[in-house]
């Protein structure tokens, strides 16, 4: 598969989703973790040119700083402040949630943050499947610890929890064990967010196939090494494989859906779970 094959993953303002919306407002906050890039990046963007305050929250804080970049380029009314963070950290997601509580009213969380590892389970490593959880499992779980109680003393109590969660949050393939079982607890998460939010604080997932991403693109090179196969037939024949639409989704169109999810137009996306997996999950030959 050539590059021309494969879709444009630049940020425009074209490329995102803009909603008018009563709290889609500087004076409201939107913190996202993973913003250093990929999904992450775009979602904080994306949110930024609504007119949100976002805190962007990574390990990696370049990357941060060419999110904040992106950010001026597409946000007319939102701004983008930089938190790095370590996930596996507890005193560092305390600060970053109480970071994004002091740039103004705390109304939205984007759990996105991701890694990956692929080994079979014989040998899978612990130390990476420990990592991979607390990443994706503990610390979104100890992130909406922090910051339900500042969406829930907002004066109307409003906001909500995205989760980024995958198809393999629905069904498993080999060798991914560990964000498998991540993916599929984010989801319980996300119920478990919604049963006590009191309608007011509504929870979501996301779930999407394969997206253009680094760290798909990582995921592409380790997967042909496992198989024994080449990248093209990693991308032509396990990613596109199954699905009917034969197009990886860009970071910008996932980022999309968070920005309607969080919107009042998803006001009854509370506990479920928004599968835009091309049929990866609901059709098979």
């Amino acid at each position: 598969m050539s590059d021309a094959d494969l879709p444009d993953t630049d940020l425009t303002r074209e490329s995102l989703l803009t909603l008018d919306d009563p709290r889609f407002t500087p004076d409201n906050v939107a913190l996202v973790t993973g913003a250093a890039s990929g999904i992450g990046r775009a979602t904080a963007a994306g949110l930024a040119a609504t007119g949100l305050t976002v805190v962007g929250a990574d390990i990696d804080e370049d990357g941060l700083g060419g999110t904040a970049d992106i950010v001026a380029d597409v946000a007319d009314e939102g701004a983008f402040h930089e938190a790095p963070t370590d996930l596996t950290d507890d005193e560092d997601v305390a600060a970053m949630v109480e970071a994004a509580a002091e740039a103004g009213q705390l109304r939205y969380v984007a759990n996105i943050a991701g890694m990956q590892h692929i080994s079979p389970i014989s040998n899978f490593p612990m130390e990476q499947y420990d990592l991979l959880l607390d990443v994706m499992l503990r610390a979104p779980f100890l992130t909406a610890r922090h910051a339900m109680p500042h969406i829930q003393n907002a004066d109307d109590g409003a906001g909500a929890i995205g989760n980024m969660c995958s198809v393999h949050g629905h069904y498993a393939t080999q060798d991914k064990a560990a964000y498998i079982t991540a993916k599929h607890g984010l989801r319980g998460l996300t119920r478990s967010i919604a049963a006590e939010g009191e309608g007011s604080l509504r929870s979501f997932s996301v779930s999407v196939g394969y997206v253009l991403t680094p760290l798909m693109e990582n995921q592409i090179a380790d997967t042909a090494a496992e198989r024994g196969i080449s990248e093209s037939e990693v991308v032509e024949n396990v990613m596109l494989g199954q699905a009917r639409t034969k197009e990886m989704m860009t970071p910008a169109q996932v980022a999309n859906l968070f920005t309607f999810g969080f919107s009042s137009h998803g006001q009854h996306l509370n506990g479920g779970d928004m599968l835009w997996d091309g049929g990866y999950t609901t059709t098979y030959e």
